[in-house]
């Protein structure tokens, strides 16, 4: 017994002696495990950005919007849902957890509030039977006609309409509806 009792002591005071230096060393950041190995860059753009339509008339502000989004390299869409849209709801949550990253090309989109923005959804010609609705803008920031309005209920919607946005983007696309 008396032979492991020095080394006891030898590992209490190496432990102490570890504590101490620990204690007064500076603070630095630890990596954190998806970090390690990987260099620090700023936080990635969201590959799909949604942009909350400023007050005033619509057309205007979109024209703004696309030249924006193409600077950006983005495809630029009018985006009409409503807090109680339960397709827009499950679309913009997979959206910003990056789950449609791999389906969709870099999209900007213009978010209009169906119910605060009525008024002015009408007047730009990008009212619609259901929603959500993903509209292409004309040239003059008006609805140009081509789109896609609504969708199933429940966490399926996401699925269901990207293969109806992807058509929508593609050359020579027309309306569609579920």
């Amino acid at each position: 017994m008396t032979a492991s009792r020095p080394a006891t002591r030898r590992h209490v005071a190496v432990v102490a002696l570890a504590s101490l230096l620990a204690a007064c060393a500076p603070a630095t950041p630890r990596p954190s495990p998806r970090d390690a190995g990987a260099p620090h860059a700023a936080p990635a753009t969201p590959h799909i950005r949604f942009e909350h339509a400023a007050d005033g008339a619509l057309a205007p502000l979109v024209r703004t919007f696309v030249d924006r989004a193409h600077a950006e390299g983005r495809v630029a869409l009018v985006y009409v849902g409503a807090t109680w849209c339960e397709p827009c709801r499950y679309f913009h949550a997979a959206a910003e957890r990056g789950e449609l990253d791999a389906v969709l090309p870099p999209l900007a989109l213009l978010e209009l509030d169906l119910d605060r923005d009525g008024a002015r959804i009408t007047e730009a010609g990008y009212r619609s039977q259901m929603i959500p609705l993903f509209a292409v803008p004309g040239p003059d920031g008006r609805a140009s006609g081509r789109h896609i309005e609504g969708s199933i209920h429940g966490p399926g919607s996401p699925a269901q309409i990207t293969p109806r946005l992807r058509a929508l983007l593609a050359p020579g696309a027309t309306s569609t509806t579920p």
